[in-house]
């Protein structure tokens, strides 16, 4: 009788596709054997295999049932509470906040509901995020991410200059447009998808963790984006990993043997709480 694959490739098309893995023991040698090679991936888990690429901003604005005539306004007052929330709270004589992501970048490791998605260089701690948490809700599987960065680089700045060479195409048409449309023209083409590694030194957390950040359109998963704007080169700009989520106990307990855990991705009281009660919660841990 045939031996059953510990992996099995299936190809979405648009180069994406997903990888089943029967335990999460094949883990490592799926790293090892199909993505060892490619440094230039980053990471991202997740603790349910149905959620798309989303936002914690854009879930909060559909909860919120926002009209997408007033969503841009909503963003905007969301990101200006959280900054005179904070005042004072940021130790003594903080750094100067100037770019709007790295204000979102601090809010995204103190809880609020921001545009950015977290990822890592690390595809254990992405292993780590995708297995940790627990909810009412839990699918039989977890997954786990791999993105191209390079490529998806590539597809945005082939789409801003498309864009600034279709607006200077209008300018020199003539077209008539009103007073905003002329001002929207002239403003620098913001790329549909944003690759963030702040220079803040307040969130060891991020540093920890191998940590970055994407910001992706408004009202649309990362993972739809990508589909709907192929390569159209050999290969994969996102790779869906997929696990049974019995494994927990297992992945988490070979993941602190490897040092990957709450004590050194969360280096704080709150880290060290964590880390403590996965020894009463898991055997062995």
């Amino acid at each position: 009788m045939a031996r059953r694959k510990s992996w099995e490739w299936i190809d979405k098309g648009n180069g994406y596709a997903e990888v089943k893995l029967l335990s999460w023991k094949y883990f490592t040698d799926f790293v090892y054997k199909e993505m060892l090679n490619y440094e230039t991936y980053v990471w991202r888990g997740q603790r349910c295999d149905d959620w798309a690429l989303e936002s914690t901003l854009d879930r909060l604005v559909n909860k919120a049932k926002v009209a997408k005539t007033k969503r841009h306004g909503f963003v905007k007052s969301h990101l200006e509470q959280f900054q005179y929330a904070v005042r004072g709270r940021r130790g003594m004589h903080p750094p100067l906040i100037e770019d709007e992501n790295e204000w979102w970048a601090l809010g995204q490791h103190h809880g609020l509901a921001t545009p950015l998605l977290d990822w890592t260089t690390s595809p254990f701690v992405a292993a780590y995020f995708a297995f940790i948490g627990e909810g009412e809700i839990q699918t039989r599987h977890r997954a786990i991410f791999a993105l191209h960065r390079p490529t998806v680089e590539r597809l945005v700045r082939e789409k801003v200059k498309a864009k600034e060479e279709e607006n200077k195409r209008d300018k020199e048409d003539k077209k008539p447009m009103n007073a905003l449309a002329a001002l929207l023209m002239d403003a620098p083409v913001r790329p549909d998808v944003e690759f963030i590694r702040p220079f803040s030194d307040e969130n060891m957390r991020l540093v920890n963790q191998g940590g970055l950040f994407t910001r992706a359109p408004r009202d649309k998963p990362l993972d739809i984006w990508i589909q709907e704007n192929p390569d159209g080169n050999v290969g994969y700009t996102l790779i869906k990993i997929i696990l049974p989520d019995v494994d927990r106990a297992e992945c988490l307990k070979m993941l602190n043997r490897m040092n990957i855990n709450h004590l050194t991705l969360f280096p704080d009281l709150y880290g060290a709480s964590k880390f403590c009660n996965l020894f009463g919660e898991i055997e062995k841990y």
